[in-house]
């Protein structure tokens, strides 16, 4: 099954570069105009200035933005910005995070090479759509660069934490590197090169698939990658880069291993007053208005109603909050209204259960009209995880638009066992449905492409 192997990472030469914290960002697709400002302006050593941000779904064309980052990448690692580990390794990866129950967690994960699949061979499996504009991107930078700038997110299942406790057992005391990100989250990395070590976690693989949690695009653009490779070489062999992604791996046991949930601010085209909206959510909803306190007091009340019903283990519960009118409800699912949904009934009985599903099919689709190819063609749905942040868009677009009713609504999280029995039954999740949080920063590790590598399994 999945093939795990250690490689020599690219990093940071400490002795260049004292403060990582100005070099390593966050992922290239959750970062703003803004953010890609502020990241340049730290330093000019700036991952940024490597993985790029994603220009694919505007309108800005190659102005050799890839042939630059070929040329910077070349260039730190002549200056020594950019060091070799000499051993291969596979590196254990934490993140010690705050939740947003207040909780301080630490998640457990690890990163290595893993030989490339076809999703249809059952070996890496996917729970959500790509698209082709965001991976001709990506193609274009790994081809270019010859490199692998971040890791895929993936899980497996380990529920006596036997690949962490073996690689603990011989890891260093002190750390090989350490940062904190913007959110105050500590990421620390160790290089294990224990040769017996090494071949446990080899061998423990041989038997398990893995799901991707993180990176559906950056997988299949590696996947392109390798495709490429072989039609310009038949003879690509075995231990060639091309046949392996980076991935960063933890147990779906981890108990520092979180979902987030992502909210939907939908804008309804016109005018739909607080009673309407009530009306329309009854079709298959309880539906109960939480009408004391300010509107920051509605949503916090709301989200731990959802969650009592969610721990309760009964029918989904969902928030909605109407900014226009400062009127919040509760709504739970009625027994019935799966069976009676004609949109819910085409779905894969493992997909119906979903909260994801229920909204997009059920609330927005069936009792609001808005079917999914309006919703992507006018822009009407985005899809915000704080719920702070999204209560705020809300309000300023109930202040500020005249033309559309803002509605938020709000989700639990989707479950990991959810996420596994969907990708296992060879199902799609809808867009946006898992935020595994805390995310993976970009930099800390990088993976050569180059024709003179070689991948050595254990």
């Amino acid at each position: 099954m999945a093939v795990v192997a250690p490689f020599c990472g690219v990093r940071y030469n400490p002795k260049k570069i004292e403060r990582l914290e100005d070099v390593v960002t966050p992922p290239y697709d959750v970062i703003s105009t803004d953010d890609e400002k502020r990241l340049l302006q730290k330093n000019p050593y700036s991952m940024i200035n490597l993985d790029l941000c994603n220009i694919s779904q505007g309108t800005t064309k190659d102005d050799g933005r890839y042939e630059q980052a070929r040329e910077r990448f070349q260039s730190w690692q002549e200056e020594g910005v950019l060091v070799q580990d000499e051993q291969p390794a596979i590196y254990l990866y934490y993140i010690d995070y705050n939740h947003p129950s207040g909780k301080r967690l630490t998640r457990k994960g690890i990163v290595s090479l893993v030989g490339l699949a076809e999703f249809a061979e059952g070996i890496v499996k996917p729970h959500e759509k790509t698209f082709s504009g965001v991976i001709s991107d990506r193609l274009q930078l790994m081809e270019t660069c010859k490199a692998q700038f971040s890791q895929i997110f993936s899980i497996y299942s380990d529920k006596e934490e036997k690949v962490i406790s073996r690689l603990e057992e011989v890891r260093e005391t002190a750390p090989l590197i350490q940062v904190n990100d913007q959110h105050g989250n500590t990421h620390t990395l160790w290089q294990v090169t224990d040769a017996a070590a090494l071949e446990y976690v080899h061998r423990f693989f041989a038997d398990k698939s893995v799901y991707i949690a993180d990176g559906h695009h950056r997988y299949t653009t590696a996947l392109d990658c390798r495709k490429r490779a072989l039609a310009n070489n038949p003879d690509l062999p075995a231990d060639h880069p091309c046949n392996y992604i980076m991935m960063y791996l933890c147990a779906c046991e981890d108990p520092g291993l979180s979902v987030l949930p992502t909210h939907r601010l939908v804008r309804w085209p016109g005018v739909l007053g607080a009673d309407q909206l009530r009306e329309r959510m009854q079709q298959g909803m309880t539906v109960t208005e939480i009408d004391q306190g300010s509107r920051e007091t509605l949503i916090t009340e709301v989200l731990n109603r959802m969650n009592e019903a969610d721990n309760k283990g009964g029918t989904p519960a969902f928030g909605v909050y109407h900014p226009g009118e400062d009127r919040a409800f509760l709504l739970c699912v009625q027994e019935e209204t799966i069976t009676r949904s004609p949109s819910l009934a085409e779905k894969p009985e493992v997909l119906q259960g979903l909260d994801v599903v229920m909204l997009s099919d059920l609330l927005i689709q069936d009792y609001l009209g808005l079917g999914h190819e309006q919703c992507v063609r006018d822009g009407l749905v985005s899809y915000i995880s704080d719920a702070d942040v999204a209560l705020d868009e809300a309000v300023k677009e109930s202040v500020l638009q005249d033309s559309n009713t803002p509605l938020l609504f709000l989700l639990n999280p989707t479950k990991v066992e959810q996420v596994l029995k969907v990708a296992d039954s060879d199902n799609i999740m809808p867009h946006k449905s898992t935020f595994f949080y805390p995310k993976i920063m970009t930099g800390l590790l990088l993976n050569k492409l180059d024709d003179k590598e070689q991948v050595r399994v254990p």
